[in-house]
């Protein structure tokens, strides 16, 4: 989905600014599985609010600039439905750790434990926040989603712990002679 979808399906969740949208998308509900930065986010939204989908008002703010709440309007509402009901394309997942763990034998054993460790540990940090979330008090949809996400990461988990042993306990192989294979 574009930027533009994305910023409307966090509006129907109600207003909310450039700032808090980004929020959503990396600490609230769609971290798991999405991600949307400010360079996108503001000019979605200022595409959405020129096309009438979404309105924005200005909100004073002490000892700051004025902050802009976007609020998702009647047609913006129209077009997320129409959105939703598009197939969906394939998942693809991004991972510059599995990129670097994948040529791990040209990294050196420590560099190599760090990407590992950190990796594990952002697997870790997100159940932990995720297993904050009360899942008795979201409705059918959002629980099926969140539970999704929990399972996912809790799966990875365990297969890191379980394998490890694939990047640590074997000599590193040496390093290709040329490039190509697997």
């Amino acid at each position: 989905m574009d930027v533009k979808t994305l910023c409307l399906g966090v509006l129907t969740l109600g207003e909310a600014s450039g700032y808090e949208i980004k929020k959503a998308f990396e600490e609230g509900p769609f971290a798991h599985f999405h991600a949307a930065g400010f360079g996108s986010i503001y000019p979605a939204l200022n595409k959405l609010s020129a096309e009438r989908l979404v309105t924005c008002s200005e909100e004073t703010q002490a000892g700051r600039p004025p902050k802009k709440v976007y609020r998702i309007a009647p047609a913006g509402m129209a077009a997320f439905r129409e959105a939703l009901g598009k197939e969906p394309s394939g998942d693809t997942l991004r991972s510059e750790c599995l990129f670097m763990l994948f040529f791990g034998h040209l990294l050196d054993g420590a560099q190599r434990r760090r990407v590992f460790e950190r990796y594990l540990g952002t697997f870790a940090e997100r159940v932990s926040r995720m297993s904050e979330i009360d899942l008795s008090e979201l409705p059918g949809d959002r629980r099926f989603v969140c539970g999704f996400g929990l399972a996912v990461y809790r799966a990875a988990i365990e297969y890191m712990e379980n394998n490890r042993d694939l990047l640590f306990d074997e000599v590193a192989d040496p390093a290709p002679k040329t490039g190509g294979g697997q």
